[in-house]
């Protein structure tokens, strides 16, 4: 779209949950997209899924699960916080999943879900997960097995669930941590461990320190281009190498995951 004095343009985005997770009004701590799209998978969520998620905090998660279970399955969402509960139903009925997310203002740690024999997965971002095993084991479908994911940000909490889930008789009990690290490519001037150790040896000589700066003779700058695969085979004095940024994000939550068994095989 281009500005009225034609020197300038907006692109407009189809707004998708990722969208959303960038720019929503944080009432909670939120999911990012590395442990939302672990946890849909691991969930085994798909079109025509039921899922409880709980507690619903800020929608973050919840969007990427009504999408994905979308159009003819149901997400069960909870939460405790009057406020917060209220401002998300609102915002699910504006972005047009009205229909997919049924939403509850309960404290399933007091009260539990109120739900037998009807979903295939449950999410619980509680404060004591632990709490609310023996209700979401009802809330399974009993006829299937099913996934039950927590998402603690302390390991006190994973112990204190890892032992609910135990007692309730579930199964392929996992605990993960999801982190991400980002590589980025930079062309170097490639050299030989000789002229490394002679380098080295020169540097000693003359009391200079006998950093490997050799091996990164030339650095590209943050906005000069990187060379294309072609340009780096046809430079024999070049080589592709990996290098991580000084920073990464760090702990998130562990994602504690088990196996519901049908009443049949338990």
């Amino acid at each position: 779209m281009v500005s009225s004095n034609y020197k300038g343009f907006v692109y407009l985005l189809h707004p998708t949950p990722e969208l959303w997770t960038l720019v929503l009004p944080h009432r909670t701590q939120i999911l990012y997209i590395a442990d939302i799209s672990f946890i849909t998978t691991s969930l085994e969520l798909k079109p025509g899924v039921s899922v409880i998620e709980s507690g619903t905090g800020s929608g973050s998660f919840s969007h990427s699960m009504a999408r994905t279970v979308a159009p003819h399955g149901k997400l069960y969402s909870f939460e405790y916080h009057q406020e917060r509960a209220s401002l998300a139903e609102t915002e699910f009925r504006e972005h047009g999943f009205g229909q997919v997310i049924q939403m509850h203002h309960r404290d399933v740690c007091k009260d539990g879900f109120g739900l037998q024999n009807t979903v295939d997965a449950v999410f619980l971002d509680l404060p004591a997960p632990w709490e609310a095993i023996a209700s979401a084991k009802e809330a399974f479908k009993q006829d299937r097995t099913g996934k039950i994911c927590g998402f603690s940000p302390c390991i006190e909490q994973v112990a204190k669930t890892v032992l609910a889930l135990e007692e309730n008789g579930f199964i392929d009990i996992t605990m993960y941590e999801c982190l991400v690290k980002e590589h980025g490519v930079v062309p170097v001037q490639k050299v030989s461990f000789t002229d490394v150790v002679q380098d080295a040896k020169q540097r000693k000589a003359s009391g200079k320190p006998t950093a490997d700066s050799v091996a990164i003779k030339r650095k590209l700058g943050r906005d000069e281009p990187v060379p294309t695969p072609q340009e780096v085979e046809d430079s024999m004095s070049l080589m592709l190498t990996s290098r991580t940024p000084g920073e990464t994000r760090g702990h998130t939550s562990y994602l504690t995951f088990a196996t519901f068994l049908p009443s049949i095989v338990a």
